[in-house]
């Protein structure tokens, strides 16, 4: 009997079967990924067209759990020794040729599915719904790798093969096949983009914001919008352009439109900035040079050696510390070891502390928690109010949904779903100086702070951070045009450009896809920003 943890129990008649009737070691795949429950013998594809938009997956049945195979590298060992330090050995061969071998890193899938499971299914490449989980992150560097040199356009042999591997002592042991699949495939990775046939919206006035009628390339913006419907740029949701204050572009894709509440991730951490800002401005806290210990006790707390000068800026800039990096697992501080916990901001608290880390910028999402944390004690009815009536109020932006902390605190880390133009909106309030219309909202003095570089980021030639806003230039031509920006994973911006009347939003859902904020840079500065400074 087939045991797939406990996703497989209940299955009954044709899909029962169907599982039963594939030879142990055989690797299947399908157009789509599919619950296992509603796979049936008619899935399976010998021949697949691969194009921008493709969506593939894979079944592979094992003769035992991987746990089982890896234990043959190492008898002694225990089994969570054998998950901390073995996983797959995922192979790609194209035309016979091997391309690509990815020893998959230990931790996923889960050590109860490795020691369970001889049934994996995983997408390999999903525009749908994916989230840039293991298997398809396998598949983008195997494509950044080789593939695509070896899949060019054209008819190939495509071969999948999975084996264990063990790291022992310092080295890698990779032990016999477990299964393998082959695939006759046609690549088409080029569709032709009739610009002749491509509409482009035609913008209506928005609350705030007056049709711009300054032309622009509508050749470039069209051409763009055929790529992104292609599939040539992935799930990219909408494009909003706002220059001299005016709506010049505004353009939807994947069934979204004006109403689409959009979730932009880390876009909302920027949001506690602009909120630290109107709160300093109205004296609810000093300055960002304000002590945190003038909100916390740190000596109620773990470790509390050198906290006592941790301030306000610090978590601002990412530059604390704390000893919190978001880019390291292994950190203490690194935001998949918070979102578990039922108290976040004693998490935080809690946290080791190092003043030298306040030499080196190192991304910190818990730390934009504690600056949520701190405006919920210092402001009158608390963060979500105090937003509402100071931020969101006078912008009249009132379609919004905050995600919570367990203690039901606005999440700032991120998460703040809202319509791409009031996310127009909130650049716009930046580039006029913190006055919307002829309301001041945001001190002056906050905004240019903002819209300076306060930390070069370590090994990003000419990129700096600011108050929770990321700043770099885009060529635009021959030109460069520097931006102060907010950006989120999947591919979401906000940028406000310095030395230009633009504020240009994209949303986008290519969440935890290696390509999601590459391609982003792409289409500014071959399409965008050439189209509308032409």
């Amino acid at each position: 009997m087939i045991v797939f943890f406990s996703v497989i129990t209940g299955l009954k008649g044709q899909h029962r079967n169907f599982f039963s009737e594939v030879p142990r070691g055989k690797i299947l795949f399908f157009h789509s990924f599919k619950d296992i429950s509603r796979i049936t013998d008619r899935d399976p594809v010998s021949r697949y067209t691969l194009t921008p938009k493709s969506d593939l997956s894979f079944i592979a049945i094992f003769d035992q759990p991987l746990t089982e195979y890896i234990s043959r590298l190492n008898p002694d060992a225990e089994r969570d020794a054998l998950f901390r330090t073995g996983n797959y050995r995922f192979t790609i061969l194209v035309d016979h040729q091997e391309i690509y071998s990815s020893n998959l890193l230990p931790g996923a899938p889960r050590q109860k599915v490795q020691d369970t499971a001889v049934v994996l299914i995983r997408p390999l490449i999903n525009n749908i719904s994916g989230q840039g989980s293991w298997s398809e992150s396998f598949w983008n560097r195997f494509m950044s790798n080789g593939g695509e040199k070896a899949l060019t356009d054209g008819r190939h042999h495509l071969r999948l093969e999975i084996r264990p591997y063990l790291r022992v002592g310092g080295q890698v042991k990779t032990g016999p096949l477990m299964a393998a699949g082959e695939l006759d495939v046609l690549a088409a990775w080029h569709p032709v983009i009739d610009i002749r046939k491509i509409i482009l919206n035609r913008p209506k006035p928005y609350d705030g914001f007056p049709v711009s009628h300054e032309k622009f390339d509508t050749a470039k913006i069209k051409e763009l919008k055929g790529l992104i419907d292609e599939g040539i740029f992935r799930r990219i949701n909408s494009i909003m352009v706002i220059n001299n204050g005016k709506l010049q572009i505004e353009e939807y894709f994947n069934g979204e439109d004006r109403n689409t509440m959009h979730d932009p991730r880390s876009v909302g951490k920027s949001f506690v900035s602009t909120l630290t800002g109107i709160a300093a401005g109205k004296k609810l806290i000093k300055d960002e040079h304000q002590k945190l210990s003038t909100f916390y006790r740190f000596g109620d707390f773990q470790h509390p050696e050198g906290k006592s000068g941790a301030t306000i800026k610090e978590l601002l800039t990412m530059s604390s510390g704390f000893e919190g990096n978001d880019d390291d697992p292994a950190s203490p501080g690194n935001e998949e070891k918070m979102y578990p916990t039922d108290d976040w901001t004693g998490f935080v608290l809690n946290l080791p502390y190092d003043p030298a880390l306040k030499k080196r910028w190192h991304y910190f999402t818990a730390g934009t928690i504690l600056l949520g944390d701190l405006l919920d004690r210092s402001v009158p009815g608390g963060l979500e109010r105090f937003a509402d009536e100071n931020l969101f109020g006078p912008l009249n932006i009132t379609d919004y949904r905050w995600e919570y902390t367990p203690r039901h605190i606005p999440n700032t880390a991120g998460g703040i779903r809202m319509k791409a133009l009031d996310f127009a909106k909130y650049g716009q309030l930046y580039k006029n100086n913190g006055i919307w219309n002829g309301r001041r909202v945001l001190p002056e003095s906050w905004v240019r702070k903002t819209m300076t570089r306060q930390v070069q980021i370590p090994e990003r030639k000419d990129e700096y951070y600011s108050y929770l806003f990321w700043n770099k230039s885009f060529k635009a031509g021959r030109k460069q045009a520097e931006a102060f920006y907010c950006a989120g994973n999947g591919g979401n911006y906000i940028l406000i450009f310095k030395d230009l009347p633009l504020v240009i939003v994209i949303t986008a859902s290519a969440y935890g896809q290696s390509y999601a904020h590459s391609q982003v840079t792409e289409m500014l500065e071959q399409f965008i920003l050439p189209a509308v400074l032409w």
